[in-house]
């Protein structure tokens, strides 16, 4: 599932950050455990920014766990602590960048052993995004979304997907970015029948 905007990561509890003001994936993480549809929720956090408003919403929740993939010389300059980190140096290309995914996510979704994954599709670590300073293309952006649907389908575990950041002042340039979550969900979809 991936609805059309979403992955506010930057809204702490008492104030909005970074063009975030409520935290949608804490939200809908904490409204799912509550109804007691699920037992535990991860996080998995691929937008370039650190997800600083969702590490602190998670921090002593058991049942709540964070993972950022994020630019580590990048906004927010103060990091919050995730239950699991993983900063990236400047320019990564695809293959760097998809190798640490397959290698991360197995990892984390065997450790944590989640009910569902809630995926922060982030388009900002596209080559040409204005903020975001690592080296992905639009391929590569695709081969992670694929990835993250191939890993959690694996091990039988439902994904609800947002199109994170991704900032460009022409959106002709920026909605291909994002149109690459629903064309791998497609596919994804396609190859289960």
């Amino acid at each position: 599932m991936a609805k059309p905007s979403g992955g506010y990561h930057h809204a702490h509890y008492d104030f909005g950050s970074g063009f975030c003001v409520f935290n949608d994936l804490v939200l809908a993480g904490r409204t799912l455990l509550d109804s007691g549809a699920v037992s535990r929720v991860l996080i998995f956090d691929c937008d370039v920014h650190q997800g600083d408003g969702t590490a602190t919403l998670c921090q002593d929740d058991d049942a709540l766990i964070s993972c950022s993939l994020h630019c580590e010389r990048n906004f927010p300059a103060r990091k919050a602590q995730s239950d699991v980190d993983i900063p990236l140096e400047n320019r990564l290309d695809d293959a760097q960048y998809l190798a640490t995914v397959n290698s991360v996510l197995p990892w984390l979704l065997n450790l944590y052993r989640p009910d569902l994954v809630l995926y922060d599709a982030g388009v900002d670590v596209h080559q040409a995004d204005a903020l975001g300073y690592l080296d992905l293309s639009e391929q590569g952006i695709y081969q992670r979304d694929r990835a993250v649907m191939a890993h959690c389908r694996a091990q039988q575990i439902p994904v609800a997907a947002v199109i994170g950041g991704g900032y460009a002042k022409d959106h002709q340039h920026l909605v291909p970015r994002h149109q690459q979550l629903f064309l791998a969900a497609r596919d994804a979809l396609e190859e289960s029948d």
